[in-house]
């Protein structure tokens, strides 16, 4: 056989098979981007170079792997008189039967920092849904209820006055201590490690509610 001739049918199937790694590669990595992330509420027990040792809720003890471009919140006590129209809040709450919401935690972050705004399905309780947006009115005197807008919409919340309100902001590695509690967003890496890529922990005892 020709070379050209051989040439003509070689890059043809050459050309499939490349077409087809491409596909599977361009899948693997879909697959890896769509990985979930699991909230993990836990304290930690011991902290290493580049993991955690931490007992979740219920007890189940975990090895946490610190991602590279880890991000940090700090998470401490805060009152309602630190809501103000126009504060960035993020709330886990549950449905009301008149179509409002009934807040299980509010949480308030500086001025300037909008993270995760919207209305999305939450893990707090049955049916709860976490709300990240600006605050528009808020009523003290009546129930204390406060308008949530983001922009798709807006969520009327209740916010009982037993409710743990905390405040965020952003923080470093040095919340990474032994007896700290924080919620931790872990997904799974490609050699099965648990990776936490930003977590949420509590300074001076605080326990992160949300």
């Amino acid at each position: 056989m020709k070379t050209t001739q051989l040439l003509r049918r070689l890059v043809p199937a050459l050309a499939a098979s490349a077409l087809l790694a491409y596909g599977g590669l361009a899948v693997a990595q879909s697959t890896a981007a769509a990985a979930p992330v699991v909230r993990v509420r836990a304290t930690i027990d011991k902290v290493n170079a580049d993991t955690l040792e931490v007992s979740a809720k219920g007890g189940k003890k975990m090895t946490l792997k610190l991602a590279p471009d880890l991000m940090l919140f700090a998470v401490s006590h805060a009152a309602i008189s630190d809501i103000k129209s126009d504060s960035f809040i993020g709330t886990a709450a549950v449905p009301l039967p008149d179509g409002s919401l009934k807040a299980l935690e509010v949480h308030v972050f500086p001025p300037g920092m909008k993270v995760g705004e919207g209305h999305y399905a939450w893990d707090l309780g049955k049916k709860s849904s976490m709300t990240n947006g600006t605050v528009g009115d808020v009523v003290v005197t009546s129930g204390r209820t406060i308008t949530v807008k983001y922009p798709d919409g807006e969520k009327k919340i209740v916010v009982p006055a037993d409710v743990p309100i905390v405040s965020m902001e952003k923080g470093d590695r040095s919340l990474l201590v032994a007896g700290a509690h924080g919620v931790f967003f872990v997904s799974k890496a490609a050699d099965g490690s648990e990776v936490v890529a930003r977590a949420a922990v509590g300074k001076n005892g605080v326990v992160p509610p949300m």
